[in-house]
């Protein structure tokens, strides 16, 4: 039986000495064709071991339905892993922060608003439980001690920043000891004194997650722990982006010196993140510190590997590093995958929003007061929500109480204005005489999944409220429409005219700017390209305002103007030889009735 335990103040593998040189990558933000070139670029870097999350949200996306395959398939990458002789660190749920949508917890937790996240509340209890059921005995054969890759499993993520339920962390401890679990367990914090003595479990290592000044972190960790092994398990190199905030880069010098001070101090290390990935569809999170703020699709973090699976200047100089402390893979790095461009991608085809519920299977469903997402049992994507005003009421103020997160509003199905959680949360219209409908799209831009925020149900939270600041009344009486756009093969299409030269509709659908199709209306845009060989590229939706791009079915994830990010990733494996389907979901109008298919990146 292979075995991983400590060993005085480091670790031993099968009786001999090792120290742990891990990154992280996560296969649920990596199509599954690509997960073995990322494995074998991260063993060729010198690193011994690979750290990945399990997303409770991806394999049960709803409640007691649960997903293994295809791009959820853990097992697979972890077995993956270990026929590379790679180690496996593994931080299987229920929370894991991790940028992602609500943390990795399930939306359908939300569905009770009674609901407490994160503690020793019986039915998120229960949850959990279910769950662990499920998870569990598949990862039992994978353990060492079963003769598989994983050496160490987390109990759960980062508990310190959050609460101090210390029967919670004893719960999802003797859970995962009774399904089995018979490796090292541990536990990761900040090195706060408050984290620390919230996050950490007796009798279970304590490691610790930072950026930088690594020689304050541990001495934090020795007034807690003073024997045992000093591991930082997130070794932060790198950093996330929001929409409308900067690119954020790290150069690798700092990086570098960071890291030599880590293991000249004979501590192991987990690089959050060696290769960060993409929040494909809508799995992006959000923070919430003074205010809302949604991630980008990008995951690329500035890590040692490119959002496309590239060595970077930092996963050279740190290979550097590690030679120093450890003997260096004699195979080759793999080279960078091939990238393409295939032009401009003409949309030629559009189906209205307004015009598609039914082919998008959003059924309508009645009731007194705006319902949640959750209430309506959806996860993602946009709701509709539609009542009717009474009139006349000139100057009447349209109050959206706790949106979450983005909604367009519309009058009689005519554009009157935008309410988003972060900025201003009214319109005023004037309703005539004989009433009108009010119409209300409202985006789901990612759940919160980090902070004293992280409950974060989605839609119209509260109420919808008309007259003025002062008085007014709640409106009842709505009809909801749920668009969780997963299946968009139902969509009728019709053709479009654009003018030759500029690519901008034509006729009646042009505005006063000329060439500028910014009706305001929601639509889906289809055009096709073709594909001589597949290869990695990148849409670049330049001219078109906001929404999310489908190719060839892929829900690639959200774009928008305000950037940083200009370019979606789009990997080999989603294409294929001959004709390929390209599909924009607009929010607003584009200038151009095209995008570009290039083969370069821009974030920002």
């Amino acid at each position: 039986m292979a075995s991983f335990m400590i060993e005085g103040d480091g670790f031993a593998r099968d009786g001999q000495p090792f120290r742990l040189i891990s990154g992280a990558m996560h296969y649920f933000r990596i199509v599954p064709e690509y997960w073995e070139d990322r494995l074998r670029k991260l063993q060729a870097c010198g690193f011994n071991a690979v750290e990945t999350y399990v997303a409770w949200n991806v394999h049960e996306p709803r409640e007691g339905v649960f997903d293994f395959e295809g791009g959820a398939d853990v097992e697979r990458f972890i077995r993956l892993a270990g026929e590379l002789g790679l180690a496996v660190v593994l931080r299987p749920s229920p929370y894991i922060c991790a940028e992602w949508e609500f943390g990795g917890l399930p939306s359908w937790l939300l569905a009770d608003p009674a609901m407490r996240l994160r503690c020793s509340y019986p039915p998120y209890l229960e949850k959990v439980k279910a769950y662990y059921d499920v998870l569990l005995p598949r990862l039992k054969p994978l353990l060492c001690t079963s003769g598989g890759p994983i050496v160490a499993m987390q109990i759960e993520n980062e508990y310190g920043s959050y609460g101090n339920d210390i029967n919670y962390l004893k719960f999802l401890k003797n859970e995962l000891e009774g399904g089995g679990m018979d490796v090292l367990l541990f536990t990761s914090d900040g090195s706060e004194d408050y984290m620390l003595q919230g996050g950490t479990v007796p009798g279970t290592l304590a490691t610790l997650n930072f950026g930088s000044k690594p020689e304050q972190a541990f001495a934090k960790l020795r007034e807690y722990r003073p024997d045992g092994p000093l591991v930082c398990m997130e070794y932060w190199n790198g950093w996330f982006d929001h929409w409308g905030d900067e690119h954020h880069v790290r150069g690798y010098e700092d990086v570098v010196d960071v890291l030599d001070r880590i293991l000249a101090m004979g501590a192991s290390v987990n690089f959050y993140m060696f290769h960060g990935g993409t929040n494909f569809g809508f799995y992006n999170g959000a923070n919430h510190i003074d205010f809302y703020e949604p991630t980008v699709t990008s995951y690329d973090y500035n890590a040692l590997l490119s959002e496309s699976g590239d060595p970077t200047d930092k996963y050279w100089a740190i290979r550097e590093v590690i030679g120093r402390y450890a003997q260096l893979p004699e195979e080759p790095v793999p080279g960078p995958s091939e990238k393409r461009s295939y032009g401009e991608v003409q949309m030629t085809e559009r189906a209205r929003l307004f015009d598609s519920f039914e082919h998008l299977g959003a059924d309508e469903v009645l009731g007194v007061y705006p319902e949640t997402m959750e209430r309506l049992g959806q996860d993602y994507g946009f709701v509709w929500y539609e009542t009717q005003l009474t009139g006349p009421q000139l100057n009447c103020e349209i109050i959206l109480q706790e949106v979450r997160d983005r909604a367009l509003i519309y009058l009689d199905g005519r554009f009157v204005g935008v309410v988003e959680r972060w900025g201003n949360d009214s319109v005023v219209v004037d309703v005539p005489p004989e009433g009108a409908r009010l119409g209300i799209l409202v985006e789901n831009m990612g759940r919160i999944n980090y902070g004293s925020k992280l409950k974060d149900p989605k839609g119209i939270t509260e109420g919808v409220k008309a007259g003025t600041r002062q008085y007014n009344q709640f409106l009842f009486g709505w009809s909801h429409r749920s668009l969780a756009l997963r299946d968009l093969a139902g969509l009728r299409f019709e053709g479009l005219e654009s003018d030759s030269e500029d690519g901008s509709i034509s006729g009646s659908e042009s505005s006063s700017k000329g060439s500028s199709a910014r009706t305001e209306e929601p639509a889906f845009y289809k055009g096709t390209f073709r594909v001589d060989k597949p290869a990695d590229t990148f849409l670049k939706p330049e001219g078109w305002t906001k929404g999310v791009a489908f190719v060839n079915g892929f829900n690639l994830g959200r774009y928008w103007e305000k950037g940083p990010q200009k370019t979606l990733y789009v990997p080999g494996p989603l294409l294929r030889e001959g004709d390929n389907e390209l599909i924009l979901f607009e929010l607003h109008g584009t200038e151009k009735l095209a995008a570009v298919l290039q083969d370069f990146p821009e974030l920002g």
